[in-house]
C-alpha cells in the first residue's frame, strides 16, 4: 500500500483547474482518482469509475450552482474543504464552498436558521449530540423519508448504510435516520507508554504508592500518577502529570458535557447514556420527556457526584497541568501532549490522534516512526458503576435543514455523499484518522499502520468502541442548554465560584430553558414536563442518580497493564 500522503493544499491546486463546468465530467473524476485515490479505497478502480460517474449523471441538473456548507475545523474537514470539494466541483460542476469555522459558530449558525427560517448554510456537518433537538423539533430533514422521497433521485446507490459504524446515533427514538456521519472520534485516555515502562520510573512508582505504575482504572490512580510524574525532569523537559483547558469558551462546556460527568459517575446506569438521568444531569420521564436538572427535581447537575467530577478537574487542572493551559482551549490544548513533555491525560480527543504522528511530533515518535505513547479506555470515577457510560464519541454528521430550499439541498446531499463514498473513505480516513466506515477500519492500509498508530486501530475494530457514545436524545434543546455550560464551568475553572456554587448555577439556569420549552408547548408531547421541586434528600434516597455523597471519593487505587488490556480488545 502506498501511504505517501501528498499535500493537501498541492492536490486541491491541481484539482483546481478542472473546477469548471467545461471538465464536470469523467475526465475530471479520472485525474482525481489518479493524484488522490489510486488504491486508498475499498472499491476496485473500475467501482471507483462507477462510483464517479453515478455522480456526474446525478449532478447534471444541479451544474453551474453555487452552494455553501459547514462544519467545524478539524484535520479532517480541512481535507473534505481544501481536497474534495474542488475535486467535487471538478467533477460534478456544482461549485461548493465548504467553510470551517469553531464548533461553537457552528451550532449557533444552525440555531438562527432553525429560528429564523433563512437559509444560511445547504447542508452542515453538525454533531450527533443534537439528535435530541433534531428529533423534537422536526426542523431538519429526516434522511429515511428523504432518501425514499424527495431525495431518492439523488441518493447514491452505493452509500451502503450499513457499512456506517455511528448511524444508531444519529437515529431518533422512532427509527428515523436524521443525521449521516461524516467524521468519528472517542475521548480516551493518552499516555506515555515509553515512560510507564520504564523500570526505574516503575520501581520508584511502586516503592512509593505500593502498587504497579500502569494504565489507571479509577480516578485515585490517575491521581497518583499525575502527582508521580508532575515536576520531574525526563528528556531535558519539565514534565507534567496531566493535560487538560480551562479557558472559559464554548469548548470549555464540551468538556464536560462530553460524558465527564458519567465517566466520574454522576448519572444513571444504562448504556448508551444513562437512564433515567444522563451525562448532563438531566432526568427525563417513561415519555422521554425531561422532568429535571437540579437535584430537587430528581436531576443529577448538582449533585454529590457532580460537584466532585468538578473538584477533581480543578484540582488536576490547578497542580499537575502546564500553567497556561487554564487559558488554552480545546483546539489550544489538543497537540501540546505531542510536545514531549506530558505524561498523561484522561480526556484526550482521538481527532488529535493526526497531531500525534506528523511533522512536529517528533518528541513522542521513535527513530522508526513508532508512537512512544498509547491510547486506552479512561478510567472511572468514585462514583462511577458498571454499565454506567463509559465515555464519549463524537460523531460530526450531514444535516439537511427543511428550510433549505429542494434543490439546494440535492446539490448538497450530492457532496455530502461524495466525501463518505467508498471512493474517498479510506484516504479521507489516513489523513483524519476519524473513522465512520466497518470496511475502511478493517482495510489492510489500517492493518500495516496500526502500529504506528499507538491503539486507535485496535479500539475501533474491538467490540469496545460501540461502549463510547454521544449526548442521547434526553437534551431537548442542545444549542441553548450547551451555552450554558461552558459559562457556569468556566466560573469554577477560574474560581470565580466553587464547584458547588457553579453547579447549583448550572441546573438553575437548565431549568428555567426546561421551563420555556414546556410553556411555550413547540415540542408537543416529546417537550419537557418537569417535576414538582422536593427535599433533595428524597431523591439522594431513591435508587440511582442523584446519588448521595460518598464517605470516601479516593477508593483504593487500581492500574492495569496496557498490554493486557490490547489482549482483551481483540
Amino acid at each position: 500500500m502506498n501511504l505517501n500522503f501528498k499535500s493537501t493544499t498541492a492536490v486541491g491546486m491541481a484539482l483546481a483547474i478542472f473546477a469548471s463546468p467545461a471538465f464536470a465530467d469523467m475526465e475530471a473524476a479520472r485525474a482525481f482518482l489518479d493524484e488522490q485515490v489510486g488504491d486508498m479505497s475499498t472499491l476496485s478502480r473500475a467501482d471507483q469509475e462507477a462510483e464517479m460517474q453515478w455522480f456526474v449523471d446525478a449532478a447534471e441538473p444541479f451544474e453551474g450552482m453555487d452552494i455553501r456548507v459547514v462544519s467545524e475545523t478539524i484535520t479532517t474537514h480541512e481535507y473534505e474543504s481544501k481536497v474534495l470539494a474542488p475535486a467535487f466541483t471538478a467533477i460534478t460542476g456544482i461549485n461548493v464552498t465548504h467553510d470551517l469555522i469553531g464548533e461553537g459558530d457552528v451550532v449557533e449558525k444552525l440555531q438562527t436558521q432553525m429560528q429564523s427560517g433563512e437559509n444560511i448554510y445547504d447542508a452542515y456537518v453538525n454533531d450527533s449530540d443534537l439528535i435530541g433537538t433534531h428529533w423534537r423539533y422536526q426542523q431538519v430533514r429526516n434522511l429515511t423519508d428523504w432518501m425514499a422521497g424527495e431525495g431518492a433521485d439523488v441518493t447514491s446507490p452505493t452509500l451502503d448504510l450499513d457499512d456506517f459504524i455511528g448511524t444508531e446515533f444519529t437515529t431518533g427514538p422512532d427509527g428515523k435516520l436524521y443525521q449521516l456521519p461524516t467524521q468519528q472520534f472517542a475521548n480516551l485516555y493518552w499516555f506515555r507508554y515509553d515512560w510507564f515502562n520504564d523500570p526505574d520510573l516503575q520501581a520508584e512508582f511502586k516503592d512509593e504508592y505500593g502498587y504497579d505504575l500502569g494504565v489507571p482504572v479509577n480516578w485515585s490512580a490517575y491521581e497518583d500518577i499525575a502527582e508521580f510524574f508532575t515536576g520531574r525532569t525526563i528528556d531535558g523537559k519539565e514534565v507534567y502529570g496531566n493535560m487538560d483547558y480551562g479557558k472559559k469558551d464554548p469548548s470549555l462546556g464540551w468538556r464536560f458535557t462530553d460524558a465527564w460527568m458519567s465517566m466520574a459517575g454522576m448519572g444513571d446506569t444504562g448504556e448508551p447514556n444513562g437512564l433515567p438521568v444522563d451525562e448532563w444531569g438531566v432526568r427525563v420521564n417513561e415519555d422521554s420527556q425531561p422532568t429535571g436538572s437540579c437535584v430537587d427535581r430528581g436531576g443529577a447537575t448538582n449533585s454529590p457526584a457532580a460537584v466532585y467530577a468538578i473538584e477533581k478537574y480543578t484540582h488536576w487542572l490547578n497542580n499537575y497541568t502546564p500553567p497556561a493551559a487554564a487559558g488554552m482551549t480545546f483546539g489550544e490544548a489538543g497537540p501540546i501532549p505531542a510536545q514531549g513533555n506530558i505524561a498523561q491525560q484522561m480526556f484526550w480527543y482521538t481527532a488529535f490522534t493526526a497531531d500525534m504522528v506528523g511533522d512536529g511530533a517528533e518528541a513522542v515518535l521513535n527513530d522508526d516512526g513508532t508512537p512512544k505513547w498509547r491510547m486506552a479506555p479512561s478510567p472511572h470515577g468514585a462514583y462511577w458503576e458498571e454499565g454506567m457510560k463509559v465515555g464519549y464519541q463524537d460523531a460530526g454528521s450531514w444535516t439537511l435543514m427543511k428550510s433549505t430550499p429542494v434543490d439546494r439541498a440535492k446539490a448538497a446531499w450530492l457532496y455530502a455523499q461524495f466525501v463518505i463514498s467508498k471512493t474517498v473513505d479510506v484516504k479521507k480516513s489516513h489523513t483524519g484518522l476519524t473513522f465512520i466506515r466497518e470496511s475502511t477500519i478493517n482495510h489492510d492500509s489500517f492493518t500495516e499502520r496500526a502500529p504506528k498508530l499507538g491503539g486507535l486501530v485496535e479500539f475501533y475494530r474491538s467490540p469496545a468502541r460501540t461502549r463510547w457514545s454521544p449526548t442521547g436524545t434526553n437534551i431537548p434543546d442542545y444549542p441553548k442548554l450547551a451555552q450554558l455550560w461552558w459559562q457556569n464551568i468556566g466560573d469554577a475553572s477560574s474560581g470565580a465560584k466553587t464547584a458547588k456554587e457553579a453547579l447549583d448555577s448550572l441546573c438553575e439556569q437548565q431549568e428555567r430553558v426546561l421551563e420555556r420549552l414546556e410553556r411555550a408547548g413547540i415540542q408537543g408531547d416529546l417537550g419537557p414536563k418537569l417535576n414538582e421541586e422536593r427535599d433533595p434528600e428524597y431523591w439522594l434516597n431513591q435508587p440511582g442518580a442523584p446519588k448521595p455523597e460518598l464517605d470516601n471519593e479516593k477508593p483504593e487505587p487500581k492500574t492495569v497493564k496496557y498490554d493486557d488490556l490490547l489482549a482483551s480488545w481483540q
